[in-house]
């Protein structure tokens, strides 16, 4: 956790602990880097406004050391554009102050569970076989690693190919969101990008924009 309140810090550290997970906190953006560039942890609660280095910052330089644990970022900072250049940061989730601490453990809980090693069969479509417990992807022209959000995505578009799949329904079953009419969408099409990018590299198939309905998977590159 980088958390500088150190109510908030504190307070988090207790209820964490007593969930029975073990805690590291550090109270400035550059200490939070290098204990996570150091440590394998299984998820980053990752504040915003901080001392020494952006919570952005951090994010961003955490992803481009290739680590995939899961992050979740605590703003003051609820506007759309805020949460976007999070989740454009490498961020999987967001927590907007003052929060409710039932939602933000729930939101903790899921990220771990889809972080873990071995918590999902691999699956496959088209000429991908997609294996949650390596956050890879497979084609006989190569493998790319993966965000957990990326999985997820994955795994709503690859359950129908071909079908047409809503941008509220992947923030409903990728994001997980309750109330996905109360964030824009171009959170998804962030995402969307930089995931067709990377599948380009290894696969003929393609996860294709349909103007006004939302996305679908083709195997193929089929029209």
């Amino acid at each position: 956790m980088v958390e500088d309140e150190e109510s908030i810090g504190q307070g988090l550290c207790d209820v964490l602990t007593f969930r029975g997970h073990q805690v590291t906190w550090a109270k400035d953006g550059a200490e939070g880097l290098t204990r996570a560039s150091a440590n394998p942890y299984d998820l980053l609660l990752l504040d915003i406004m901080l001392p020494e280095l952006d919570g952005y910052s951090v994010c961003e330089k955490v992803r481009a050391q290739g680590i995939r644990a899961g992050i979740i970022m605590l703003t003051a900072k609820g506007s759309e554009d805020d949460i976007l250049r999070g989740f454009e940061a490498g961020a999987d989730d967001y927590v907007t102050k003052p929060f409710s601490l039932k939602q933000l453990l729930a939101r903790v809980e899921a990220l771990l569970a889809r972080s873990l090693p071995d918590v999902a069969a691999a699956f496959s479509a088209g000429d991908l076989t997609i294996d949650p417990s390596t956050s890879t992807a497979k084609s006989t022209r190569g493998s790319i690693e993966l965000t957990a959000r990326e999985l997820l995505i994955l795994r709503v578009l690859c359950d129908e190919p071909g079908r047409i799949v809503s941008r509220r329904v992947l923030l409903r079953d990728a994001w997980e969101m309750s109330h996905p009419d109360a964030l824009e969408t171009r959170t998804v099409d962030v995402h969307m990008g930089k995931l067709r990018k990377k599948l380009a590299a290894i696969s003929q198939d393609n996860i294709q924009a349909v103007r006004g309905q939302g996305y679908r998977y083709t195997p193929g590159g089929e029209a």
